[in-house]
C-alpha cells in the first residue's frame, strides 16, 4: 500500500516541486492549496488537493480529522511548506508585521501540528518537516527583516518540542533551512545575484523524499542547513 504524505502549501514554487518528487518516490499526496488555488498543476499525479486555510484553527482540525478518519489511509508525514516573507528592520518593523507574520510562518504550522501529532503518537509514528529560515538562526541576517526572522524563530522551537514529546512514539520533527532559492521572483528581485549560489528547488525537494525514506527516518537532528554556496 503506498503511503500517504501531506504537503501543505502545495502550489507554490517549492510545493510543486516537493509534490512531484514524492509522486514520484511513489507517495500519494494529500496537497493544501490557497485562496488562488493551483491544483490543476498536479494532473497526471496521484495527488489529492483541497483549498484550505491553515491560519483557520478550526477548519485546519476538522481537516486532519478527515484526512485522518479512513483506516485505508497510512499518513506517514507532513511538509509544512506554507509560510511569507517582509523586509524591515527593527526600527521599520510594527506590531502588526509582526502578528502577520506570526500567522503566516508559525501559526499555519502550529494548527496543522497540534492535531497531528496527536494521531502519529496513536498509530505509533510519523514525521514531520518544516521549512525554517537562516535568518532566524543568524542574527547578521535576520536584523533586515525582523519580523520573518521571528516568526522563524518559533519554527524551530516547534521542532524541539515534537521531538522531545514524541521521542518515545517515533514521532519526529526536521527543520530544512535553506539560504536564497532559486525561484522566478528571487530572480526578478535579485537581477545580478549569483544563482548558482543559490539552493534550487529541486535540491531541497529531493532533501525531503530522503527524510522520509528508512535511512531518513532515523536521522535526530533537528536542523539541516541547506546554504550551497552562499
Amino acid at each position: 500500500m503506498k503511503k500517504t504524505i501531506l504537503v501543505t502549501g502545495a502550489a507554490g514554487n517549492l510545493g510543486t516541486t516537493v509534490v512531484r518528487k514524492l509522486d514520484e518516490a511513489g507517495y500519494r499526496i494529500l496537497a493544501t492549496l490557497g485562496p488562488s488555488g493551483g491544483g490543476d498543476t498536479f494532473a497526471g499525479l496521484d495527488v489529492k488537493a483541497e483549498k484550505l486555510d491553515l491560519s483557520d484553527a478550526a477548519a485546519t482540525q476538522s481537516f486532519v480529522q478527515k484526512i485522518t478518519a479512513g483506516k485505508t489511509r497510512d499518513l506517514a508525514g507532513a511538509v509544512l511548506l506554507v509560510g511569507g516573507f517582509a523586509m524591515g528592520d527593527l526600527g521599520e518593523t510594527s506590531v502588526s508585521e509582526v502578528r502577520n507574520m506570526f500567522t503566516l510562518n508559525f501559526e499555519t504550522a502550529f494548527n496543522a501540528v497540534k492535531p497531528l501529532f496527536e494521531y502519529f503518537k496513536n498509530k505509533g509514528g510519523g514525521q514531520f518537516v518544516l521549512i525554517g529560515a537562516r535568518p532566524a538562526i543568524e542574527p547578521a541576517d535576520g536584523r533586515r527583516m525582523v519580523a520573518y526572522a521571528l516568526s522563524k524563530s518559533l519554527v524551530f522551537e516547534l521542532a524541539e518540542i515534537i521531538n522531545a514529546e514524541g521521542k518515545n512514539h517515533n514521532v519526529t520533527a526536521t527543520v530544512l533551512v535553506p539560504s536564497t532559492i532559486d525561484t522566478p521572483a528571487n530572480r526578478k528581485s535579485m537581477p545580478d545575484a549569483d544563482t548558482g549560489k543559490w539552493v534550487s528547488p529541486e535540491a531541497i525537494a529531493d532533501a525531503i523524499v530522503f527524510l522520509f525514506t528508512p535511512a531518513g527516518r532515523q536521522l535526530r537532528d533537528g536542523v539541516l542547513k541547506m546554504y550551497n554556496n552562499s
